[in-house]
């Protein structure tokens, strides 16, 4: 009976196993998760990189690719989320597409980092020399932080197995290639046309992730794309520099028009609003808080026109100032990190427009004659309802009012003028006799 036994036993435990097996997803069923990430690199970015790694995993995804365009970005966060990249379980695969996108900068050190390096045609990357940011650095010192991120950039080539060479030399000398240039040079992996040309291409090719190696079996493999939600999207959208520069001037003139008008409320709330946006926004950004000033400055000049009659030379000046500092505002060469023309003189413009228009309509509302009480009457026109001998009664506003005639006698029925108030008594002059 032993050996029926065992036998019987081990059909049980193969059986077993095969239903396991059948019931375990292939790898080649797992699904390739893709984000998104265009424009500077921010703390919000690394954000967004860590939460797509980790939803990625936690789906069961085979790898996760991220899309790149960017201009570059902060050396801190770019360092965020190049670690994130080496410490992640899945394989990352960065495609820096669409067409006539660029992987510049901070960018560079992205793509060096992924376990797969792909560009799409008519894409460029390079230009990773590092800048000074919230300050100068003496020559020492930017020697000392260019040799750091060289040693980085070589580490990372040597880790993928890219040119290391071209590497350096895109941080020491700002070298930039085209997407056919850098597969000559062994700087990526693979050109690919779209993201199933992609997946179909790194399919079969075997990585090192820090599990271990992993074999990619990415064609024909289902698509998941990581939305990003909301609050993450409004985060992105208000630490973009031009927008935060736009919420910093709205919140100064929202403060503006609710100091000028005391009550009105809603300028306040929202020049409140805008202005804690916009230096939540700050934190993220490389400020020169010299430029700042200036623009505060701006403000200042453009306030003060209103008690000092310059003849326009403070509403000159505050502009020259403000737009000098919106210049000056982001202390940083890379384009993502400049206010744009086309939104700094709108926004400049607008801003000098509206507090002129403000000032200009209080100081004719205080220049304008009264029109309530004693002195509103003054200069009004009145009937005459009972004979001015030199006393009588007037009509006024609908009011019958005891008048004094300067020149009597006046007949009921016609119009006098008012020359003067004394208490409850209106002096008044033929209308045909004012000056």
């Amino acid at each position: 009976m032993t050996g029926p036994r065992m036998l019987a036993r081990l059909c049980t435990v193969a059986l077993l196993l095969l239903a396991s097996l059948a019931a375990t997803p292939s790898w080649a069923a797992r699904p390739v998760s893709v984000i998104d990430i265009d424009g500077a690199i921010t703390p919000i970015t690394v954000r967004l990189l860590a939460a797509a790694i980790e939803r990625a995993q936690a789906e069961g995804s085979q790898a996760l690719v991220v899309q790149l365009n960017t201009p570059g970005g902060l050396e801190r966060s770019m360092r965020s989320m190049v670690q994130s990249i080496l410490n992640s379980e899945i394989p990352i695969i960065v495609y820096v597409a669409p067409t006539g996108a660029r992987a510049a900068s901070a960018g560079v050190f992205l793509t060096m980092a992924a376990h797969v390096a792909a560009m799409a045609p008519a894409t460029n990357m390079g230009a990773a020399h590092p800048v000074a940011v919230g300050g100068q650095m003496d020559k020492e010192m930017l020697k000392k932080v260019e040799n750091d991120a060289a040693a980085f950039a070589r580490t990372l080539a040597v880790e993928r197995g890219r040119n290391a060479e071209w590497m350096e030399k895109a941080v020491r000398s700002s070298v930039s290639v085209t997407e056919r240039e850098a597969l000559k040079l062994k700087v990526i992996d693979l050109i690919a046309d779209r993201l199933p040309d992609l997946l179909e291409k790194i399919d079969g090719r075997v990585v090192k992730t820090k599990r271990g190696a992993v074999t990619l079996e990415t064609k024909g493999a289902p698509v998941k794309v990581i939305d990003i939600r909301f609050r993450d999207r409004f985060l992105a959208l208000i630490t973009d520099p031009n927008i935060a520069y736009i919420l910093m001037m709205v919140g100064m003139l929202g403060i503006f028009f609710e100091l000028s008008n005391p009550g009105v409320v809603l300028p306040g709330v929202i020049g409140g609003i805008s202005l804690i946006l916009a230096f939540f926004a700050f934190q993220s950004l490389p400020i020169n808080w010299a430029g700042l000033l200036l623009i505060l400055f701006g403000v200042a000049l453009l306030i003060a026109e209103i008690k000092i009659a310059s003849h326009g030379v403070l509403t000159i000046g505050g502009v020259v100032s403000m737009v000098l500092g919106s210049f000056m505002l982001y202390e940083a060469p890379e384009a993502g990190f400049r206010v744009s023309w086309t939104v700094i003189l709108p926004t400049v413009g607008a801003s000098a427009g509206l507090v002129v228009w403000a000032v200009s309509a209080g100081v004719r509302a205080m220049m304008r004659p009264p029109t309530t009480g004693a002195a509103g009457m003054i200069g009004q026109h009145a009937v005459v309802r009972a004979t001015l001998d030199p006393e009588g009664q007037v009509q006024l506003d609908g009011e019958l009012w005891r008048a004094v005639a300067e020149d009597a006698p006046v007949p009921a029925g016609e119009t006098v003028r008012v020359t003067g108030v004394d208490g409850l008594t209106l002096r008044v002059s033929r209308a045909a006799n004012r000056s």
